[in-house]
């Protein structure tokens, strides 16, 4: 229980782009890709504002493996394939059952549900594609990225809605520090800009009609994208032995739950997962440089979410750096966990943290130091990485320097 372990690679694709390096050359801009929303898919939506992947980058995943995925499976292999190339890692008959996935999905394959509702409802069809039941399913990504990169030990998908990326990294934490496995490659998907999806988030009134300023006075609600983000995970050892380069520590997890409403947050549930973060990983409150926050632009979650860091961290609140890149690539809902945690990483290997874009005005109560509009140089070793969700379930994550 207690194996060290570390991150030998990340990956990641989203508005911002399409591998780990660009997303961080524009958050470190802050540069913003959220944008107007369109395309026929999306029929008499009004909450036309997001953050697309306008143009996916050509794959060789093969025809075969494709027709019975949906856009999600696609976009967490390409960036498990990202992570896994960078770590220098392949799965051989000697160590393959050794490697294993966890991918966190808040809302699934609804391209492909909306796709067969629509042809069956409005155009007579009698029946529903023949891989659309496995296109679905909330496990289908990390059962498509166990597929092509040919890993046979623990397989499986997480699903806690907004917290789906966090909790699947966590659940893979503790795949090696059991013993179970060497490598996960663990991290999140999701894939909701689909006329569904937009238009149940457009009816709880909660989606901005312009962009999303994470604790700015004059915010006016979270805005939808999509993309994905992996991380390979190793125990120290494991790296160590094969001589790979390890870039961050996974230092420790925090999970709590509200147990109070299926959408109202509170503030003691973050609280408490922040300081069982802080405990799991051995850290004290000042140790912590920068922490990346869930930060979705909805004035309740801005709020509860600053009230809960001075609890949690006291004065020196005030004096670590706090960002929201939710402010450019958009809520991806069960990716944004693990998009957030290629920020951390990429603050303690260039020493700099990356802003809260779209920030104009002040609020009173949320007064900490925000990072806006500007990135920022600083000595990072320890980042944390906040998400919270609905239902209750909170997950945080602390990442130091290796």
């Amino acid at each position: 229980m207690n194996k060290r372990v570390v991150i030998t690679g990340i990956g990641g694709i989203c508005g911002l782009g399409s591998c780990a390096a660009d997303i961080w050359a524009a958050m470190c801009d802050g540069r913003s890709a959220i944008g107007v929303l369109s395309g026929p898919s999306l029929h008499d939506i009004t909450a036309r504002t997001g953050c697309a992947i306008r143009n996916l980058p050509q794959h060789e995943i093969e025809r075969k493996q494709v027709l019975s995925m949906d856009r999600f499976s696609v976009l967490a292999v390409l960036a498990a394939r990202e992570a896994v190339q960078q770590a220098g890692l392949t799965a051989s008959d000697k160590n393959r059952y050794r490697l294993g996935a966890t991918v966190g999905v808040g809302v699934c394959g609804w391209e492909a549900i909306e796709q067969d509702y629509r042809s069956m409802l409005l155009h007579g069809r009698k029946r529903t594609g023949a891989f659309t039941a496995p296109k679905v399913m909330p496990g289908a990504a990390a059962g498509h990225v166990s597929m092509d990169l040919g890993l046979r030990g623990p397989v499986y998908g997480v699903t806690s809605a907004c917290s789906s990326s966090n909790h699947a990294i966590a659940s893979a934490v503790d795949q090696i520090r059991w013993g179970r496995a060497d490598v996960m490659v663990a991290g999140g998907a999701d894939a909701p800009l689909v006329w569904g999806v937009v238009k149940s988030w457009e009816a709880m009134r909660v989606l901005s009609p312009d962009t999303c300023r994470p604790f700015s006075a004059n915010r006016q609600g979270a805005v939808l994208g999509e993309g994905a983000g992996m991380i390979v995970l190793e125990s120290y050892d494991h790296a160590r032995a094969r001589g790979a380069e390890i870039l961050a520590e996974l230092a420790g997890a925090g999970l709590s739950a509200d147990a109070f409403d299926i959408a109202a947050q509170t503030i003691e549930g973050p609280e408490a997962a922040i300081r069982a973060c802080l405990a799991d990983a051995g850290l004290v409150p000042e140790e912590v440089d920068y922490l990346n926050a869930h930060g979705t632009g909805t004035k309740p979650n801005d709020q509860i979410e600053t009230a809960a860091i001075k609890r949690a961290f006291g004065d020196h609140a005030y004096r670590m750096s706090v960002s929201s890149t939710k402010s450019m690539h958009a809520h991806c809902l069960g990716a944004s966990g693990a998009l957030e945690l290629i920020a951390c990483v990429m603050a303690i290997r260039h020493g700099i943290v990356p802003p809260t874009a779209n920030y104009d005005e002040p609020d009173p109560d949320c007064d900490l130091d925000v990072t806006p509009n500007l990135a920022r140089e600083r000595k990072v070793k320890v980042t944390l990485s906040n998400s919270f969700a609905f239902a209750g379930t909170n997950a945080v994550l602390a990442i130091k320097a290796a």
